[in-house]
This record gives structure tokens, C-alpha cells and sequence, in this order.
């Protein structure tokens, strides 16, 4: 990927980055693995980190913080389910993460907050959501050439 200007609407961008809480808690790394590629608005990444990484160029590295509203957003109570027990081929614990088919076939991922009796409740606000997370990247190349012919 050829390295040019800087980061616009529509680069390709690759890079390194990580989520963590403000207190050091690591969510997520590519720094010791391989480095992500995508285009910006291909919604790799929610539009609210996207907006970090515009003016940026290659060989950059920053950090932010932010805050709910400009990372993951506010924690939404009615991502909070109850579900019954019987849903689950094991007992599930409390703490425990677990994958959830949806009705389209994607899987969504679920904290379980509790196991009542028969029922268990379940989290699907992902984890970032209502905490100030540190958003920290490493620009390793930058492409705005548009295709010709497309």
C-alpha cells in the first residue's frame, strides 16, 4: 500500500491500535500480532474511533481519551435480558462470556450476570460501553489513490 497524504474518508488505512479502560485494563491489542487494514467508513471500526484517526499520516502514532459518548457509548439497560435456563446446553456462570447466535446468523457476544434458579441474566452492552477507554494507534501506511476504471 503506497503511503500518501493523510488520513481522509475513504483511505486505506493500516495500522496497529488498542482499546483499554482508563485504568490500564487491555480490552483489545493488534500491537503484538498483525496489523489491521481497512478503509475508513467501511465500518471496521465505529464511526465515533474513525473520527480520531482523520489528519493522521503514516508513521503517526497518538493517543486518546475518551470519553462514553465518543467511544462506545452509554451502557443501554435494555441490552440486559433474562432468559430461562433451558436456552443453555451447560450451566453458565456468573462472569462467564459466551457467544449467542442471531436470528440472521451472526453471533453476538453476552456477559452473564447472573444465575437465579431457572433463569440467568444476560449483558449484550459490549464492555467499553460506559467507561472512558484510552484509544491509542500506530499509522503504518496511509493510500488515498483513487482507482481508475472502477
Amino acid at each position: 500500500m503506497p503511503e500518501t497524504d493523510a488520513i481522509r474518508r475513504g483511505s486505506r488505512v493500516r495500522m496497529h491500535l488498542s482499546l483499554a479502560l482508563a485504568d490500564g485494563t487491555v480490552a483489545v491489542s493488534t500491537f503484538d500480532e498483525d496489523p489491521m487494514e481497512f478503509s475508513l467508513g467501511d465500518g471496521t471500526l465505529p464511526e465515533t474511533l474513525e473520527e480520531n484517526l482523520i489528519g493522521l499520516a503514516a508513521h503517526a502514532e497518538q493517543q486518546f481519551l475518551l470519553a462514553p459518548e465518543f467511544a462506545f457509548g452509554d451502557r443501554d439497560p435494555e441490552l440486559v435480558h433474562t432468559m430461562p435456563l433451558t436456552d443453555f446446553t451447560e450451566r453458565p456462570e456468573s462472569g462467564q462470556v459466551l457467544a449467542f447466535s442471531l436470528p440472521n446468523g451472526e453471533e453476538m457476544a453476552g456477559q452473564v450476570l447472573a444465575v437465579d434458579g431457572n433463569d440467568v441474566r444476560v449483558d449484550f452492552n459490549t464492555p467499553l460501553a460506559g467507561h472512558n477507554v484510552v484509544f491509542r494507534v500506530q499509522i503504518l501506511a496511509v493510500s488515498n489513490a483513487q482507482e481508475v476504471g472502477r
